[in-house]
């Protein structure tokens, strides 16, 4: 039988797309699906769009040969799933980081399951992150329907699946109550976050997101680089290097595209709240245990 354990935690937001970080450096905890859906919700937990374990990665098998970084983002979304990577999220934990003191203001490296990304976080005010490079698998034939109508989509890998459709306004795509419908379903094995995306000119884009895991969320930074990426794929012969904006409900973000087509995301995260929460898991056993070993 497991007792409720007071744990820290800290809230805040990246565009207004929220998350709770969990500092656990030691790697102690080990978060299950059921208490992650707990704490998102937003009538009977913390309430956030996803989970941030922040853990040191030599704490973290998952993250143990990944020696170049020191922490790692373990990345639940609001259903309990996995995620592999979130610019809004890793802005955020590094803004914690550094207020925390666990990093020098300046350039750094934070372990994903998508990968090492840099990231570089003042002491105050935006943080960037190197997104890298996307990919277009070129899966042609996807189709997205939202509020009885069918768009085709462009597929886009940023370190996690996307599908981003083109359309004259973001409010066709509905009240984005129930998820859209994408097909192929075998395109997305594992499902996928949609951006619904208006050209307000040649380097600034509207959209809205119905994130994987989630639903429509405030802002996603993956999201607003594959829009990026899939604008530029429309066009015969984009600039090498370039500056968008984005604008989501949450605020605006924005993406420089470098020479070597790695894109760079910039925008708000922001702390606003920390304290404590009772934690209900079998990996406070764990905890107790490892703390039982060292007295």
């Amino acid at each position: 039988m497991t007792t409720p354990v007071l744990h820290p935690f800290v809230k805040g937001h990246g565009a207004e797309n929220d998350f709770v970080i969990l500092p656990d450096p030691a790697g102690h905890l080990a978060l299950t699906a059921a208490e992650a859906i707990r704490l998102c919700d937003r009538r009977t937990g913390l309430g956030a769009d996803g989970i941030l374990r922040a853990v040191r990665c030599a704490a973290e098998p998952e993250a143990a040969a990944m020696t170049d970084a020191e922490w790692f983002m373990d990345y639940r979304n609001a259903d309990g799933t996995l995620g592999a990577m979130c610019g809004n999220g890793l802005r955020l934990l590094a803004r914690y980081l550094v207020d925390a003191g666990h990093h020098q203001p300046g350039a750094f490296l934070i372990a994903t399951r998508a990968g090492i990304r840099q990231v570089h976080a003042r002491s105050t005010g935006p943080v960037t992150i190197d997104m890298g490079r996307p990919r277009l698998p070129g899966s042609g034939g996807i189709q997205v329907t939202a509020a009885g109508r069918t768009w085709s989509a462009t597929h886009v890998d940023m370190g996690n699946p996307h599908a981003v459709v083109f359309l004259e306004d973001p409010r066709l795509a509905g009240d984005l109550r129930t998820a859209p419908t994408v097909t192929p379903a075998a395109a997305y094995p594992h499902g996928t976050t949609i951006e619904f995306v208006t050209t307000r000119s040649p380097y600034n884009l509207q959209l809205r997101v119905y994130e994987r895991g989630v639903g429509e969320t405030r802002a996603c930074g993956t999201g607003a680089c594959a829009a990026v990426a899939a604008a530029r794929a429309q066009r015969a012969r984009p600039p090498l290097a370039a500056h968008y904006t984005v604008d989501l409900p949450g605020g605006r973000l924005n993406i420089a595209v470098r020479p070597d087509g790695a894109m760079e995301l910039t925008g708000p995260a922001v702390v606003t709240a920390q304290g404590t929460v009772s934690l209900t898991l079998p990996a406070l056993e764990q905890q107790a245990a490892c703390a039982a070993g060292r007295r």
